[in-house]
């Protein structure tokens, strides 16, 4: 199994924005073939004051995929080539982790 987090950062005032155009997409990404998890989250409210903090422009995305070719399969579905050019001009960063199980 991967796992892959990755940390979005919208430009000011948009994350609500870039956070619906990646919901309307989940479904399509949940049926791919060895798409175990994917899911957007933000900070908690009223969280613990010793967190780091993602911060009011970024999400996290938490994925779990079967294998790296399911992930690769993923990057170049056309859904998500389409949900990239939808949001490319509200995004400062997207820092994309893929880690393996410890």
């Amino acid at each position: 199994m991967i796992h892959v987090l990755a940390i979005i950062t919208a430009r000011p005032g948009q994350r609500d924005a870039v956070l619906e155009q990646f919901r309307a997409n989940v479904p399509a990404v949940l049926a791919e073939q060895g798409c175990i998890e994917y899911a957007p989250a933000i900070d908690l409210d009223n969280g613990p004051s010793w967190v780091a903090k993602l911060g009011p422009d970024s999400f996290a995305v938490i994925e779990k995929w079967q294998d790296a070719a399911a992930l690769s399969a993923h990057a170049a579905a056309p859904h998500m080539v389409a949900y990239g050019a939808r949001v490319k001009d509200m995004l400062v960063s997207r820092m994309i982790h893929v880690l393996s199980p410890a």
